[in-house]
């Protein structure tokens, strides 16, 4: 590994020398207390066949030992195929037998949101358990390192330095890796310029394919020596105490405890009503179904962000799959494929929701892709241990599924409606369970708003179904570019918005933390003391009913 300008600790990079003074500490509060010189950024620099064999192996290494368990190859085709074959087969019986379409219909909506109910009353009902986390002394906490994979996120380098650099660890037990792809130059270079101190390294990612962030994770990993990894995306700003109780829940739990999930919702979810729709569906997610599938002991499908995992465990299930593009939800049921579990803390990690429709199509579209994807690798693995992972499989497909057939079901029940006064029992069956499923959900993400800290408005509730149609559309490109293109990744455009607010109201936060007047985030020296900050006497429970 070779420093980007040479290992010594009093160079700077052009543009950023040492300046003393307020001004300075409020413009760059990533700079180190005092406003000494420090060693510039280093980028981990391999040589060239080494580079291009860890490249290989970060795309091939899982599809290569272990074939059954990665999205590569033809199982997401395969699927595809099976699915569009079955909306044709219900067309056809719609035409020439359109009394047991209904009825078979009706069952499977019937079906569908029995279990769904079900599950969001269950959520609703029970409070969140999060995973002990009693307090440890510095000296014994475990060394951790912070990967946030990137690309063309120039824009929001800044606000992600000062987030990391806000993080209450001690600073000789962290270090943050910028995982950047190598023809990404306009975000090598805004990284470089921000002079950030030895803790952080940029890792360049050689060019190759897929191009998807559990390729660049997988190449990244190698340079990881920590006992704890952490991913991050580059627009996040996560609670300040989030790394140090997720080390405590590692400290506490047993050697199946593999991974820590943090909760997430959207810093700007205020600013557009599908910003407010976003945060009401994250607030369900996180802070009401992931609590209740943990309880039950089932799978979680992680997030792609704020994931903290015990490095070793995660080298012995391979990694991430490069090639599936939700890598998270993926991972979570290999581990607990594998024997481990995951757990959940209450510090938050914030991230910016997209504003406008077309770039939260493209999201959902990669996110219903992938749970097919995963699905699709279930589906075809000879050695599935079904008894383990049916409740993934059920949330995942009942995920995908129900984002498919909302909208035609939906248009379906209100022609009964208004078409058919004398309609048949199971058009009205399957009607009345749409309406009980709208206010189950609709009763879940209130409360779950309510324990994540967050304000909700009635109008935006009662427009949650509108956002669900959306949805329809997003799986009808799903299924498409699974047939054409299974392993594309429709990147997420980030530092659009306008909003500069404090990003969390956090439950334990180091009152130490001053958040700069003029960027809105978190200011923390980069070399941050050693010793721990004083923390909140709050308990580590998200406030509820």
């Amino acid at each position: 590994m070779t420093p980007l300008d040479g290992d010594d600790a009093s160079r700077t990079l052009p543009g950023t020398e040492a300046r003393d003074g307020p001004r300075a500490r409020q413009d760059r509060p990533w700079l180190p207390d005092g406003g000494q010189a420090f060693r510039p950024t280093r980028i981990a620099q391999l040589p060239r066949p080494l580079a291009h064999m860890w490249c290989d192996q970060a795309a091939y290494g899982l599809p290569r030992r272990a074939p059954q368990l990665s999205a590569h190859g033809q199982a997401s085709r395969g699927l595809a195929i099976t699915v569009l074959l079955g909306l044709l087969a219900g067309f056809a019986l719609l035409l020439f037998a359109p009394g047991l379409a209904a009825a078979l219909a009706g069952g499977l909506v019937c079906l569908l949101f029995a279990a769904l109910i079900g599950l969001r009353l269950a959520a609703t009902l029970l409070a969140p358990h999060w995973q002990a986390a009693p307090s440890v002394p510095d000296a014994d906490l475990p060394t951790a390192c912070i990967m946030v994979a990137m690309y063309d996120e120039a824009r929001v380098v800044g606000q992600l330095a000062a987030s990391l650099a806000a993080i209450d660890y001690p600073a000789d037990r962290v270090q943050f890796k910028c995982v950047l792809e190598a023809d990404d130059h306009e975000t090598i270079q805004a990284v470089r310029a921000l002079g950030l101190d030895a803790r952080f390294e940029i890792i360049l990612v050689p060019p190759g394919e897929p191009r998807t962030k559990p390729r660049a994770l997988n190449y990244a990993l190698r340079l990881c020596r920590s006992e704890l990894v952490t991913v991050h995306d580059a627009e996040d700003r996560p609670d300040p105490a989030q790394l140090r109780r997720a080390a405590e829940a590692f400290r506490a739990g047993d050697a199946r405890l593999a991974c820590i999930q943090a909760p997430l919702n959207w810093f700007n979810r205020e600013e557009t009503w599908l910003t407010r729709q976003f945060a009401l569906e994250y607030a369900a997610h996180f802070n009401a179904l992931l609590p209740l599938y943990q309880r039950l002991g089932w799978p979680l499908p992680l997030g792609g962000t704020s994931n903290h995992f015990r490095r070793d465990a995660l080298l012995r299930v391979g990694g991430w799959d490069a090639w599936n593009v939700t890598e998270d939800a993926d991972l979570g049921l290999r581990l607990h494929a594998a024997g481990y579990r995951c757990g959940l803390i209450a510090p938050t990690t914030l991230e910016e929701a997209p504003l406008r429709l077309a770039p939260w199509i493209k999201q959902r579209t990669r996110w219903i892709k992938g749970y097919a994807q995963t699905l699709a690798v279930l589906a075809t693995r000879p050695d599935t241990p079904w008894k383990r992972l049916w409740p993934g499989a059920l949330v995942l497909g009942g995920a995908a599924l129900s984002a498919l057939i909302h909208g035609p079901l939906s248009l379906a029940c209100l022609a009964i409606l208004v078409l058919s006064p004398a309609a048949s029992s199971s058009g009205l069956a399957a009607l009345a369970f749409m309406l009980v499923g709208y206010a189950s959900a609709i009763g879940c993400a209130a409360v779950a708003m309510r324990r994540a800290g967050l304000a909700c408005r009635l109008r935006d509730l009662a427009a949650m179904p509108a956002c669900w149609l959306l949805q329809t559309l997003a799986a009808a490109r799903a299924l498409r570019q699974l047939l054409i293109d299974p392993h594309h990744w429709e990147k997420t455009e980030h530092g659009l918005s306008a909003m500069t607010g404090r990003p969390c109201t956090f439950h334990s936060s180091p009152p130490s933390l001053a958040l700069p007047p003029a960027s809105g985030c978190f200011s923390s020296p980069a070399g941050a003391p050693a010793s721990r900050s004083a923390r909140s006497e709050a308990p580590a429970s998200s406030p509820g009913p």
